[in-house]
């Protein structure tokens, strides 16, 4: 049960690249519920209308590709032009798949670096002149690869690491304009197609929660909910962080000691 009054984010503008699935749609359907007007933009027109039509309301989908910054920033454009200044934006569009680096290729290294790290600086780049002064409030969602070395993954890694420092960066240039960047860590996630991916039988399930010291994956409305706190008035003076939901995943594997006590 949330905390959060219906109204905390009423008369806001929020703009979510990537929020036609997953933990972003989870973020536009909540943001709508607490009064913000929600554009959500994808590569996919369809998915795009389909995620407006979900989160309802006065929703709007968009389409575009985040690799792309004019047609990222045009999408945008349509997006205050309609409804003025944005109060929130926040970049998560992804992608991402288990490879070892000998098996791979330049390409698919870069096309989730394009996705990720330049998606995410096209994105908080191109709403710079957008978004309302002071008080806007960017987000950028992360990964626990940014900070945590993970085999099969060193584009996930180089990526994430880029966005966290692009956070921080951001934070200190734009701050003194009354702009606040933050990120978001998820960790595993229920529901998600990442788990899905990872998890895929109860058995890899058990092995996944038993090194998270909560023991138990998350929601995506709890990674709704600290979106929702980054951008409310409680957070007011909170900027260039990342903030960790994951369970305490990040902290290491937790399993061995709970294992022998068990």
């Amino acid at each position: 049960m949330s905390a959060f009054k219906d109204s905390i984010l009423a008369g806001k503008v929020a703009f979510i690249a990537g929020g036609t699935s997953g933990i972003n749609l989870g973020i536009a359907k909540r943001f709508a519920e607490l009064g913000a007007r929600v554009a959500v933009a994808g590569r996919n027109p369809e998915k795009a209308q389909a995620a407006a039509e979900a989160i309802g309301g006065q929703a709007t989908g968009h389409s575009c590709d985040v690799r792309d910054y004019a047609a990222t920033r045009a999408v945008m454009e349509s997006v205050v032009s309609a409804w003025g200044p944005m109060d929130i934006v926040i970049s998560g569009a992804a992608g991402n798949f288990l490879a070892p680096v000998a098996a791979l290729s330049a390409n698919a290294f870069r096309t989730v670096v394009d996705i990720d790290l330049n998606g995410t600086f096209n994105v908080f780049r191109g709403c710079y002149d957008l978004i309302r002064k002071p008080g806007a409030s960017l987000i950028a969602i992360s990964a626990g690869q940014a900070v945590n070395p993970m085999m099969l993954q060193a584009h996930a890694c180089a990526a994430k690491a880029g966005i966290n420092q692009l956070i921080r960066v951001l934070a200190m240039e734009w701050g003194a304009e009354g702009v606040r960047v933050n990120g978001i860590s998820p960790g595993p996630i229920a529901g998600t197609e990442g788990m899905a991916r990872l998890a895929p039988s109860e058995a890899a399930t058990k092995a996944v929660t038993n090194r998270i010291p909560l023991r138990r994956f998350g929601e995506i409305s709890e990674v709704a909910e600290s979106a929702a706190f980054l951008c409310s008035d409680s957070a007011a003076y909170i900027t260039g962080t990342i903030l960790d939901c994951d369970g305490g995943s990040q902290l290491g594997d937790a399993g061995s000691l709970g294992e022998q006590r068990s």
